[in-house]
């Protein structure tokens, strides 16, 4: 059997130790759901932990949270379209957004059905991804800061995103001067700078981000405990939420190296640089075929958490590991844990073929984080949160 586990218990500490990052700095922070694809279960583990503020790319999931969390601060964080307008007005509380002609539109739907929708201006800071340039801020935010339905909350960046753009202490600065510009001309208060995200927390933990950027969009450090800047994983934060368990199919003793002619044409990359050297020709060793493949997420995302183990490759429908002399003696019916990727997440989340669940269940989950009964890893708890 094939299934995804997502660990609520170590969810519940990566929220918490995020959350202590965010009080220690004076900022405010959204959940970044998107990677869930509105999985029920985890979001009424969400619930249960006390988020409020979350923010997805799909309005199918912002309406998958709104049934389960009837009471959240909801944020469309995908830049809005016009065939969008509708959906994203009755659905999100904030969006971010970059075009006139868009804004405008959403101001005209959000005045149709009486409501004032809140919008951060967002700005290009080197991603290549959305944003204004800087040079036409001024003008852009007077036709739009007096819209009768629209209330410009803030401005902010997406850095890392796109071209991996890391972040620098500069551009925050620029950022920051940027709506001390706008609020001294137009006498006009902008609380919110929203340039967070999962790669700008370690100049956070490092102490180099201006107080000034109050806000943040988190997610893949809560779920994966991902360092986007130095590789690894951020301090105190657990990087095995998610694992995939995926059955062995087949196991055999076979040479590790093709003994015929091989092409360097091949249908996926799946490695993902896993394997040190080419195994010697005449090498043997066991291969275990596991019944996940790319069809139900991204093979090359997937790590063993036994690093005696290597993936080998991978089709559609399997994927080979070796497993070296096969030093656990697994067999057919036995599963392998795999570690997984942000994009290997993102992928087995959004298709059908995998069972997601969570551990604990709901149930014995919402007993314990009553009571704090169960006990996580002591390396970790003996972490000195607060030099963090």
């Amino acid at each position: 059997m094939n299934r995804l586990t997502i660990d609520l218990r170590k969810l519940q500490r990566n929220i918490e130790t995020i959350g202590g990052w965010m009080d220690r700095h004076g900022a405010s922070w959204t959940l970044v759901a998107k990677v869930l694809c509105g999985h029920t279960d985890t979001l009424r583990a969400l619930q249960l932990l006390g988020i409020r503020s979350m923010g997805d790319s799909r309005v199918a999931n912002l309406n998958a949270i709104e049934r389960i969390i009837p009471d959240f601060e909801s944020w469309y964080l995908r830049v809005s379209d016009m065939s969008s307008v509708k959906q994203v007005v009755a659905m999100a509380d904030v969006s971010l957004n970059s075009e006139l002609d868009v804004i405008e539109a959403i101001n005209e739907e959000a005045g149709r059905i009486n409501k004032i929708h809140r919008i951060i201006i967002m700005i290009e800071l080197g991603d290549l991804r959305e944003g204004i340039l800087p040079g036409s801020l001024i003008r852009f935010y007077e036709q739009v800061f007096d819209l009768s339905n629209i209330e410009v909350i803030g401005i902010g960046a997406n850095l890392g995103c796109l071209a991996g753009a890391v972040p620098s202490v500069d551009q925050f600065a620029q950022l920051a001067l940027y709506r001390e510009l706008l609020e001294l001309k137009f006498r006009r208060k902008l609380p919110m700078l929203s340039a967070g995200s999962s790669v700008v927390l370690p100049l956070l933990l490092d102490g180099k981000l201006p107080k000034a950027i109050n806000h943040f969009r988190i997610g893949e450090a809560l779920f994966l405990g991902t360092d986007l800047i130095n590789g690894g994983t951020l301090p105190g934060l657990y990087d095995d939420v998610p694992v995939l368990e995926a059955e062995i199919a087949e196991i055999k003793e076979k040479s590790l190296r093709s003994l015929v002619e091989t092409s360097h044409v091949q249908p996926f990359d799946s490695a993902n640089g896993q394997n040190d050297s080419e195994p010697a020709v005449g090498e043997w060793g066991y291969r275990a075929l596991v019944s996940v493949g790319q069809l139900d997420t991204d093979v090359s995302g997937l790590t063993p958490i036994d690093n005696r183990y290597h993936i080998a490759g991978a089709s559609s429908d399997i994927t080979v590991v070796n497993l070296g002399d096969n030093p656990d003696n697994l067999k057919i019916g036995d599963t392998i844990k795999f570690k997984l990727n942000y994009s290997a997440f993102l992928r087995i989340m959004s298709v059908k073929y995998i069972d997601k669940v969570v551990i604990p269940q709901l149930h014995e989950f919402e007993t314990a984080t009553k009571d704090r009964s169960w006990q996580l890893d002591p390396a970790l708890d003996s972490v000195d949160w607060d030099s963090q």
